[in-house]
């Protein structure tokens, strides 16, 4: 069964890095139950969650996707554009050490784990306000031995490339129009999302099921008529600290 990466919500979140959004306040408790639930979401479409360790301290520390990428041969640990999300990917990497072998982004290199989108062997990395152009260049370099091939992508608009495209299945992308160019994906059918959620391309799947957000119903419309059994996951607390359903783990296969 593959595994599901995850980590607690940290006490210290109302601190969380801002880009884009206006700083609310966020409840702890209530966004401690709404992960809850997210990992129990996990477990229904058939990952078994592993809790890596807790950095109360470290305020944006729930997201881990943004410190690690995980391929077949081979796992990268990032270094996250913001700075104070630099120590996070010390406990990642201890976890990811038992089931691949480990590289390493260097300074001055910086990279988070959202701007990078896998379709199969061909890897999409958004160059944006938390990843450069080094990092883009040493990921290449890094995983071309394994047969894949790197594509960088302007990010402008919002916080990372995901943010913008959802992978929905073989060929078919979700994304918004308004920060990402379907031309961008040759050989893909890019649909766009409804244009009252804008944030609705963050989704997940695997097999029969998506998860997406509860703030996004057209999207949850969307996927069910492509035949999926939609999960819909109320993110709302997490979603003040600019966070998406991909953020919140990293998949093990």
């Amino acid at each position: 069964m593959p595994i599901a990466l995850t980590r607690a919500v940290s006490p210290a979140i109302i601190h969380c890095e801002l880009t884009h959004l206006q700083r609310e306040p966020i409840d702890y408790e209530r966004a401690v139950q709404q992960h809850a639930a997210y990992e129990n979401a996990l477990r229904k479409i058939g990952y078994t969650v592993k809790h890596i360790s807790e950095t109360p301290e470290l305020p944006d520390s729930v997201f881990v996707e943004d410190t690690a990428v995980v391929f077949p041969e081979l796992a990268i640990i990032t270094r996250p554009g913001a700075e104070s999300r630099r120590p996070e990917t010390e406990t990642m990497a201890a976890a990811l050490r038992q089931y691949r072998e480990l590289h390493f982004i260097e300074a001055p290199s910086t990279l988070d784990g959202g701007d990078v989108l896998v379709l199969g062997k061909e890897v999409y990395i958004g160059l944006s306000q938390r990843t450069n152009k080094e990092a883009i260049r040493q990921f290449a370099d890094i995983v071309k031995p394994y047969g894949y091939r790197v594509t960088g992508v302007p990010v402008i608009k919002c916080l990372h490339l995901k943010t913008a495209v959802g992978f929905v299945e073989e060929g078919l992308l979700l994304i918004n129009p308004d920060w990402i160019s379907p031309d961008t994906f040759p050989g893909y059918l890019c649909e766009a999302v409804h244009p009252e959620e804008p944030f609705g391309t963050n989704l997940m799947r695997r097999n029969h099921w998506a998860l997406c957000t509860a703030a996004h119903p057209h999207t949850a419309d969307w996927l069910a008529t492509k035949g999926y059994d939609v999960i819909t996951i109320d993110q709302s607390e997490l979603a003040k600290a600019e966070a998406g359903l991909t953020c919140c783990s990293v998949f093990v296969g």
